[in-house]
C-alpha cells in the first residue's frame, strides 16, 4: 500500500525531487526511449503527487498543473516498473482527482495528454477524447478532458 503526499515545488525536499526526476527519467526517457526535455518549467508551478511505498521508495507520481482558476492538467503520470500490474495506476489517478478537487475547489475541467493506448483506462474515470491521435516524442497521444461536476 502506498502513502500519497501532494507538495508544491518549494515544499519538496532535495531527496524527493531527486526521486521524482529519477523515476520520470527511468520511464519516460530510458524505458520509452524518448529524447526530450523531461525537466521543464512546469515543475515549478505544479503540485507534485507522490505515492511512496513503506520502504520509502517512490512508486507512483503525477504532476498537477493549474492552468486557470478552474482548469487543471494532469501530467507525467508514471508508475515504477516494480509497482505495475497491481492497480497502482488506478490508485494514482484516483488520488490525483481527489487532490485536484481539494487543492482547487473551483475546478471545472481536468485535462490530460494521454498516451493513446491508455484511452480506455482514462475513459473509465470519465475522461473524454477531444483530439485526434498525434505523435508526441514519437508516442501516439490524444487530448482528453474530464468535466468536473459538483455533488
Amino acid at each position: 500500500m502506498l502513502t500519497y503526499q501532494a507538495k508544491s515545488f518549494a515544499q519538496l525536499t532535495t531527496q524527493e525531487l531527486w526521486a521524482i526526476y529519477q523515476l520520470r527519467t527511468a520511464v519516460f526517457v530510458v524505458e520509452q526511449a524518448c529524447a526530450y526535455q523531461e525537466v521543464d518549467a512546469l515543475d515549478q508551478t505544479a503540485v507534485h503527487l507522490m505515492g511512496v511505498a513503506p520502504d520509502g521508495q517512490l512508486q507512483a507520481y503525477a504532476r498537477l498543473i493549474p492552468r486557470a482558476a478552474n482548469h487543471v492538467q494532469i501530467g507525467r503520470v508514471v508508475v515504477a516498473t516494480t509497482a505495475r500490474g497491481r492497480g497502482t495506476g488506478r490508485e494514482l489517478v484516483t488520488q490525483a482527482l481527489q487532490t485536484i478537487r481539494q487543492q482547487w475547489p473551483a475546478v471545472q475541467q481536468i485535462d490530460i495528454e494521454a498516451q493513446a493506448y491508455l484511452q480506455k483506462f482514462y475513459a473509465s474515470f470519465g475522461f473524454q477524447p477531444v483530439s485526434d491521435v498525434y505523435l508526441d516524442t514519437g508516442i501516439p497521444h490524444l487530448d482528453m478532458i474530464l468535466p468536473v461536476t459538483r455533488n
